[in-house]
């Protein structure tokens, strides 16, 4: 017997489409880079990979540090140079790990903002139809009013009220999501901060001299260190001229400082010509440059007389070696000593350097190698004279500060001897020269610099504390009463009126909610029942506690 097969023909399938691997793979990718645990890796290799920048000297901080590193490790310093351990700041490898961190952050908050946003503006969820099984419930009797009292109660203690009935769902503690978002959005805002004061941001220090012959002018040149970010030029630099005229200085009888104040002439095409006062702790502000007072010192004032009867004067700040007295070195050069006004020549070993010790208060007796009081009561001034020659004529680079002892090894100049010299004492030397000592003049050490991004740090910074406190300090929680008829079959003495049951549920870790929840209730139910809200309870027949 032939069987017929009469059942309709089905089309084949279609053939199950490929997913796009690489599609995948890149969407997989920016859910993990958005990950908060990502963020937070990212933040912790960012602190790890700023401590070379704090161990190590860098190029645009102090660019002779980096070059008596080399020095001292001809090894390994071309290494670290290759890798960028001397700008590590700006090396491919630090702003790699700050720009993922900052996609990062951006991909974690958006879509919490988009939540947050929509809870704001959502109502409180209905209560559920089991409040017993909430972490906290009880059941009381209701207040007058039912559910539009209740709400009325809730609303004065800021809760956000939802009423369906006679059901009222509450909810509180939005400041958490929103301190914690503040405080992310607040970070991204510190790290733009930070990258405008470093692309668009420019530095420098300068030690200044008082005198009018000593007038500073805010060019890169006349800078001992000096850092300009990438995207400013010498020609953006600020136009103006700061002159220091007088610096006050007051210390207490154990030499700790109690007091400093510069006072400088500001002038320039840039800045209107003014005198103004700065210390410390008040910086001088520009249009677009803000002076800091970093330190003070001493420059001692030295006149040299060469054997042909010139004199030349040497004012050059003596830095202080870090002691209390401020104890201070340095290095008086006098390269164009001793020429013969006849021929206009000098033999080059003629060429003539101090370096010495200045003490504001020198010891009454030898050794004078450290000053005891950083005021000018007893000043000296120990030198120790070199003739020779000084390399300057062969663009040989070297300290304004310190004599280059490469020319003291090599025998090309020779010490000629030592001598203390009080203020307007003269030193007549071998070859009849003579130097004298004639007072100090009082420097100060600036930092003039200009940073775009400071004002949003600040403002960042108090919005991500401000944040941080909400994130920590606030709790979500919900609360749920209905409205429900008391039984009356139970022969209580609320037989017939109506009970209040409550829950209550908290959506973060919060210990303190249990005795919230007990306060919340006893302020709902009135009053005159805060005290017995226990014995209405039990006469009701109701249970209380967590299940």
């Amino acid at each position: 017997m032939t069987v017929v097969d009469d059942r309709p023909e089905t089309a084949a399938p279609a053939p199950r489409r490929r997913p796009n691997r690489l599609l995948a793979l890149l969407r997989n990718s920016w859910r993990q880079l958005t990950s908060m645990r990502t963020a937070l890796i990212l933040l912790f290799l960012l602190a790890i990979a700023a401590i070379p920048g704090s161990v190590l000297p860098q190029r645009g901080i102090s660019p002779e540090k980096v070059n008596e590193y080399f020095v001292d490790h001809p090894d390994w310093a071309p290494r670290l140079d290759r890798i960028g351990a001397f700008e590590v700041f700006g090396s491919v490898w630090f702003s790699a790990i700050y720009l993922l961190l900052f996609t990062s952050l951006i991909g974690c908050i958006t879509p919490r903002l988009r939540d947050h946003v929509r809870t704001l503006r959502s109502r409180p969820p209905a209560a559920p139809k089991r409040m017993a099984r909430l972490p906290q419930h009880t059941v009381l009797p209701a207040p007058p009013g039912g559910a539009a009292a209740i709400a009325e109660a809730l609303r004065k203690r800021r809760w956000r009220v939802e009423v369906r009935g006679d059901e009222v769902s509450a909810e509180k503690g939005y400041l958490k999501e929103t301190g914690n978002l503040l405080f992310h959005t607040s970070l991204i805002a510190v790290l733009i901060g930070v990258a405008l004061g470093s692309w668009y941001g420019w530095s420098g220090n300068r030690l200044l001299v008082a005198g009018a012959d000593n007038a500073f002018c805010n060019t890169r040149q006349q800078y001992a260190e000096a850092k300009l970010g990438p995207q400013v030029s010498s020609a953006d630099l600020p136009r103006f001229c700061l002159r220091l005229d007088d610096f006050e200085a007051r210390f207490l009888a154990s030499g700790q400082p109690e007091f400093f104040n510069a006072t400088v002439t500001v002038d320039g095409p840039d800045e209107p010509t003014r005198s103004a006062d700065f210390s410390v702790n008040a910086p001088l502000r520009l249009n677009d440059a803000s002076v800091y007072l970093l330190g003070h010192g001493y420059a001692p004032v030295i006149r040299y007389t060469d054997r042909f009867g010139n004199s030349q004067i040497s004012d050059e700040p003596f830095l202080t070696t870090g002691d209390m007295g401020l104890t201070s070195e340095g290095l008086a050069a006098f390269p164009d000593a001793n020429v013969d006004p006849a021929t206009g020549q000098r033999a080059p070993d003629q060429q003539m350097a101090f370096t010495g010790i200045y003490l504001p208060t020198a010891p009454e007796q030898a050794p004078f190698v450290r000053s005891e009081y950083p005021t000018e009561r007893n000043p000296a001034l120990n030198l120790v004279a070199y003739r020779g020659n000084l390399g300057l004529d062969a663009g040989i680079p070297g300290s304004v500060y310190q004599l280059d002892q490469r020319q003291v090894r090599a025998g090309k100049v020779k010490e000629v001897g030592t001598k203390l010299l009080r203020k307007g004492e003269t030193w007549k030397l071998d070859d009849g020269t003579t130097v004298e000592f004639l007072g100090t003049e009082r420097y100060v050490t600036l930092s003039i610099r200009h940073d775009p991004g400071s004002t949003m740090l600040l403002v960042s910074c108090g919005v991500l504390l401000v944040g941080l406190m909400g994130s920590l300090f606030g709790k979500r929680r919900r609360v749920f009463f209905r409205v429900v008829p008391a039984d009356p079959g139970e022969g209580s003495p609320t037989s017939g009126s109506s009970l209040m049951e409550v829950g209550g549920l908290p959506r973060t870790d919060y210990p303190g909610f249990a005795d919230e929840f007990t306060q919340l209730v006893a302020a709902v139910s009135g009053a005159e029942r805060a005290g017995d809200g226990a014995d209405s309870a039990e006469r009701a027949g109701v249970r209380e506690g967590a299940e």
